[in-house]
């Protein structure tokens, strides 16, 4: 059987050292995908924008700088507060996000109660996996 774990949180869109912008943000972790955490930004009154992050990349990224490439994480304070600071690259341009790190860490703890790290290829349907890109186009 699946299990989902959602999450939303608000995350800050950094335009420039004086001026950031609320950006709600909905997490959601599914045990068929394992390795995956997917992000959903609500970028306007019904625009959403949703990337999928790598679990470890997010869980590292608490402590440590990582990723390469389109999106890099690391922690980071901001006002006094642990932030966890994203950013997402595209050919259109960059984005720098800061989640706050209290938040991203609780959800993150609950992903691991469903799915403990290192066990990921436990939950993985590998007949499911390959017959996905067939019946997906």
């Amino acid at each position: 059987m699946d299990t989902t774990v959602s999450g939303e949180m608000h995350l800050r869109l950094i335009l420039s050292s004086y001026l950031s912008l609320p950006v709600r943000t909905g997490l959601r972790y599914d045990t068929a995908d394992p390795y995956a955490v997917h992000a959903t930004f609500h970028t306007g009154a019904e625009e959403t924008v949703t990337w999928v992050f790598a679990r470890d990349l997010l869980a590292e990224g608490l402590h440590r700088p990582t990723g390469t490439g389109d999106v890099r994480v690391w922690p980071s304070r901001s006002h006094g507060q642990g932030v966890v600071c994203i950013t997402l690259s595209t050919p259109e341009g960059e984005a720098l996000l800061e989640a706050p790190a209290r938040a991203l860490e609780s959800f993150l703890k609950r992903t691991d109660t469903a799915v403990p790290p290192g066990t990921e290829h436990d939950y993985l349907c590998l007949d499911e996996q390959l017959s996905r890109p067939l019946t997906e186009s």
